[in-house]
């Protein structure tokens, strides 16, 4: 809503809050209730496939859909706006259309990144549930690419053009230092104006 309605979404905190805590707790506490905890192979507890389909890999992968549309509408409406701006020239708006450019760039990179490293486990978990005896193969590329979300959105990341220029060993160090030295404390005092003669106070009691 920001890039495309240019509507600050501070308060929309509290639904975020409830959406990202209150239904993962949710469909985490679901498998208790049909005993489906169990040893079931490498970063799963979930013993049975249709449950392992209905919380993970059904909701995961409907989720990176939606992210796809969702980046496509934002990169559709952004350039859209870019393209439509009328007008006298106006520097701050010429600063925002990069500014926008910019911004979408490396949007178009997040779905992929979770699309890639979710299709070995999927492809993995539909194995184990068809025939009982693992593939070796499935289960190394399983292992390698399910810890890989991190690492490969900060590569997606770091592919910005204003991120690159940042990560220079000299604004690295200014980074670390800004972090580890201590900040200077700026302090107002109050301004005092004192007489130049003592002598002037005491006639000006003396007067009243």
């Amino acid at each position: 809503m920001i890039a495309t309605r240019m509507m600050k979404t501070d308060k929309y905190e509290w639904a975020y809050h409830l959406l990202c805590w209150i239904l993962p707790l949710i469909i985490s506490c679901l498998p208790f209730a049909d005993h489906q905890y169990g040893p079931a192979g490498a970063w799963c507890w979930v013993k049975d496939w249709p449950w392992r389909l209905g919380i993970w890999y059904g909701p995961l992968f409907a989720i990176i859909f939606l992210l796809f549309f969702a980046y496509i509408y934002i990169i559709y409406v952004v350039s859209r706006q870019v393209s439509t701006w009328e007008g006298t020239y106006d520097p701050d708006v010429e600063r925002r259309k990069v500014m926008l450019k910019e911004d979408i760039k490396p949007l178009r990179g997040y779905p992929f990144v979770y699309l890639a490293v979710s299709v070995f486990p999927l492809i993995n978990r539909i194995q184990n549930a068809i025939h009982h005896e693992p593939v070796f193969a499935l289960l190394v590329l399983h292992v390698i690419s399910s810890p890989l979300h991190g690492a490969l959105n900060a590569i997606v990341f770091g592919m910005d053009r204003e991120t690159m220029s940042k990560l220079t060993p000299s604004q690295i160090k200014i980074a670390f230092q800004s972090h580890t030295t201590k900040k200077a404390m700026i302090r107002e005092y109050p301004p005092v104006i004192e007489p130049d003669d003592p002598q002037e106070i005491e006639t000006e009691g003396t007067e009243q």
